[in-house]
Parts: C-alpha cells; structure tokens; sequence
C-alpha cells in the first residue's frame, strides 16, 4: 500500500482492489474473489459486493456507477427499479438480454441514512480508481465487442475526468478498452420532473442503445 504527500502536507493512502484480484479470467472466480475485497473501505458500511452479472461471451458489457440499495439486499447488479428500466430500453432497442453482461465501477454501494432510507452517495475518484482492477478483470474476461457507459461517473471512469457525457453520448468512440458508446443512467429516466421529462429521457436512452444494436451488426 503506497503513501504520498498531499498538497496540505498531510500523508494520504493509495488504496486499491489490486491485490485482492486474482490471476484468472473465471467469471466465478473473480465474483468469489470480489467478496474479500478491502481495496477501499465502502465494504465496511455495504451489505455486500456486487459483482457483475451475465453470460461469459457476452457481445455488450453495460458499466454503471454503483449498486442501488437493492442490489446491495440481493447481491445483484441492476434487479431494482433502473434494471427494469434498462432491461425495457434493451428490449426496445432490440439488444438481446442474453448478449449482455453487466457491471459497475464500484462494487459496493455507497449510502447516508436519511431517516429509515438508505440514499446513494456518489463515490469518490479514489474509491473508483481504487475498484477499477475488478471491472479490467471483468474485461479480460470477457472481451465485449461494445462497451456501454452509463451515467457521466461510470464514463469518466473508463474515458477519464474530462469525458463529457451530453457532448458525446450516442456515439461509437474506440477507446483503450475497445468500441465505447455512453449513454444516461437508466436512474436518470426515473429521476426526471414529470413525465414528458421521463418519455423524452427514456426515448433518447432507447435511441443510445440503437446506436449499440447498430455497432453489434
């Protein structure tokens, strides 16, 4: 674990899941793995890790920002409201669910008490970098034709800090990783004011995807 002087002169930690990765491009293995992680401390206050979930030869990895609060009940990624909304856009799109793998950037979910509810809290850029030799395992291991970023954190994970998100969203972009299209959240279709807000958010989300069924053929 490396430490290195902060711009205050104070003494910060470099923490990452690196160590706790194994060698191995089993899906299996790797979600067995994920369970001891202490690359960061989101483990301690989280019910569990969530592992990515989907066929090993999967034709599309979808990379989120986190787990919700129901995926960290269940130990699942993307079972609460904004999976079903993404399975419904997958479906509109014509993507098949069995072509799909997906993940996040961070495995465990990171959350303040408001009252008896448990509300999402963004991760920090430490705690992203920290996670992401887990998502480049997941990577390995599956070797996706097309990656799909959704959400500006899980973008600027994968693209870097500066990616803008609304400025580049919809299209093929090759990246490090490969063939990159980003997109909204599925959350963000839950999230808007009313419902043309929600109809007009869901309908860009579909045509997105479009653009990932296109890639695909």
């Amino acid at each position: 674990m490396a430490k290195k002087g902060s711009k205050d002169g104070s003494v910060d930690t470099a923490r990452s899941a690196a160590p706790f990765v194994p060698e191995t491009t089993s899906l299996r293995a790797l979600d067995a793995a994920a369970h001891g992680c202490r690359g960061c401390d989101l483990y301690k206050t989280a019910t569990q890790v969530v592992f990515g979930a989907g066929p090993k030869r999967a034709r599309v990895m979808f990379i989120g920002e986190q787990p919700g609060d129901q995926e960290d009940r269940q130990g699942e990624p993307f079972v609460g409201p904004a999976g079903a909304m993404l399975d419904k856009a997958l479906e509109a799109a014509g993507i098949p669910r069995r072509d799909v793998y997906v993940t996040n950037a961070v495995k465990h979910f990171k959350w303040e008490p408001r009252g008896k509810r448990r509300i999402h809290k963004k991760p920090r850029m430490s705690e992203i970098k920290a996670c992401r030799p887990w998502l480049e395992a997941e990577l390995r291991a599956i070797h996706p034709e097309v990656i799909v970023l959704l959400g500006a954190t899980a973008a600027q994970s994968v693209m870097g800090a500066q990616f803008k998100l609304m400025a580049n969203r919809g299209k093929v972009i090759r990246g490090e990783m490969g063939r990159v299209v980003a997109t909204i959240h599925p959350s963000a279709v839950l999230r808007a004011p009313d419902p043309a807000g929600r109809r007009a958010a869901y309908a860009s989300l579909v045509a997105d995807l479009k653009v990932v069924a296109k890639a695909l053929h």
